[in-house]
């Protein structure tokens, strides 16, 4: 078993997501590397990957969109 069996999935799951806030000063940057994060989250909660991806470049992009001074 590997280290994610030993951190709580919703606990590593809220760890990555606040990590998307501070990532991207373009567009594509945000989109970018939100759906990196989405992915490695949606893997690491046995998700599937290419959604964790959407979502989280979706929610990273309109998250910095909103509130650019916090990007």
């Amino acid at each position: 078993m590997g280290w994610t069996t030993r951190i709580p999935k919703p606990a590593l799951a809220i760890c990555v997501l606040l990590g998307l806030a501070a990532c991207g000063d373009t567009l594509g940057e945000q989109a970018l590397l939100g759906g990196a994060a989405g992915a490695g989250t949606a893997v690491a909660t046995g998700g599937d990957p290419l959604t964790g991806a959407a979502v989280g470049g979706a929610a990273n992009v309109a998250y910095c969109q909103t509130y650019p001074e916090r990007c």
